[in-house]
């Protein structure tokens, strides 16, 4: 009895490290084609902040509603602003706030929380 259960033991660890190596390294789950708009929250955001880095450099509003269209959202503008708020709630990176705000007021969404993030512009001369 001792015998058999030894066997079923080893056979099970044997079956799941050979079923795991097959998972994992050999055969693993590639997704090919998936829809951005399918992607992780934390990763929405990430791409909305590299559009709002794009806007802040080329300053096209209407490239920037285009390229989050594809995030599937209704309205990208209040999306954007929402984005924006969360970020300055969660104490987020500097950077990606102002970049977030200056998106949002390209896009015609702005409120008195954004005022001290906004980049001061230093006048020349003096």
């Amino acid at each position: 009895m001792v015998r058999f259960l030894l066997s079923l033991v080893i056979g099970l660890v044997i079956g799941v490290i050979v079923g795991l190596y097959l998972g994992w390294f050999q055969f693993p789950v590639e997704y090919l084609d998936s829809p951005i708009g399918r992607l992780d929250p934390q990763y929405r955001d990430t791409y909305t902040v590299m559009i709002a880095n794009g806007y802040r450099s080329d300053g096209d509003a209407l490239a920037a509603i285009e390229r989050l269209r594809v995030l599937g959202v209704a309205d990208v503008p209040d999306f954007v602003f929402q984005q924006a708020e969360r970020y300055i709630a969660n104490s987020r990176d500097l950077g990606e706030i102002r970049a977030l705000i200056a998106l949002s007021e390209g896009l015609g969404r702005t409120s008195p929380q954004f005022d001290s993030y906004r980049q001061a512009t230093v006048p020349e001369g003096g």
